[in-house]
């Protein structure tokens, strides 16, 4: 049965990785291979650059070290650990939810579900729910740094802005984007814990690439456009004291002004986001992915 709070859920989870990408890569952006190493507000354009062009795989080559991505690839393997996907809430959902879309009546069960639960329905009152439940957990429990629990509940809350009002009752808006991400999930073969640890890390971002860059366009015709609103974030050196630094991220999100800042640690002569790093670190020694019942 598709939940209207689970599929809003869904649709702001797919947004909030979107808006983690800030900017396309502009005029000062330097790659991996420049003669100097990029400073902090260059690392965050390529990073931010990598996640608008829809390349999964070279934001998780370039968002931590060699020894660290080197981890990861092996916890992929593992099943251990599905880095960046797993920073996501409910990321235990996803092999579910990609199964769910890839079988073979998705597109009848998923348009029975909508029929019954959203159908011309406006889901005002359930995003208002959603983003006060999510913003209390963020400021009050889980695993968030400083820095999160500033920009998260501010993400939460401009997201909710916008679905309360998105035409998600829409049948045949919903028909063309089930259809849509029902043909990019098969095409990933990736419906289980051991299709991701099989597909390994390279592939297996690769593949959700393509998945999320259909959702980045159903999010479109909903009215979402988060290419527009990211190209114009503002990204500013706050401060930077030997090893460390921060920045500050200004943009709008849906209409909603967000203004954050994120620390940044330099290692071994390159610059790389803290929180990005530790979520790293701690998926590399993580227990096996299980998915969630």
């Amino acid at each position: 049965m598709v939940k209207p709070a689970l599929m809003l859920s869904g649709v702001l989870l797919v947004a909030a990785l979107a808006a983690l990408a800030g900017c396309n890569r502009g005029p000062d952006a330097a790659g991996p291979d420049a003669a100097e190493p990029p400073t902090p507000g260059e690392t965050v354009r390529l990073l931010t650059a990598h996640l608008a062009d829809g390349d999964l795989a070279a934001f998780a080559r370039d968002a931590v070290t060699p020894q660290v991505h080197a981890g990861l690839e092996q916890a992929w393997s593992e099943g251990r650990s599905r880095w960046p996907l797993d920073q996501l809430p409910f990321s235990a959902h996803l092999p579910q939810a990609m199964a769910a879309l890839s079988a073979a009546d998705a597109e009848r069960k998923l348009m029975q579900g909508f029929d019954r639960q959203l159908a011309n329905a406006s889901l005002a009152s359930a995003a208002e729910f959603l983003t006060v439940f999510t913003v209390q957990f963020i400021a009050q429990q889980g695993d968030f740094s400083v820095s999160e629990r500033e920009h998260y509940p501010q993400l939460v809350q401009a997201l909710g802005n916008w679905a309360a009002q998105a035409p998600i009752g829409d049948r045949a808006r919903a028909q063309a984007s089930i259809a849509a991400m029902a043909a990019a999930a098969r095409e990933a073969q990736l419906d289980s814990d051991a299709a991701f640890a099989g597909a390994g890390m390279e592939q297996g971002l690769q593949r959700m690439s393509r998945v999320l860059a259909v959702a980045s366009q159903v999010l479109s015709g909903y009215g979402l456009d988060l290419a527009a609103d990211l190209r114009a974030m503002d990204v500013q050196l706050q401060s930077q004291t030997g090893d460390l630094a921060r920045v500050r991220l200004q943009y709008s999100l849906a209409g909603t002004p967000i203004d954050t800042v994120v620390n940044m640690e330099r290692r071994e002569g390159r610059w790389y986001v803290s929180d990005f790093l530790r979520h790293a670190e701690e998926a590399v020694a993580s227990q096996p992915v299980t998915a969630a019942r």
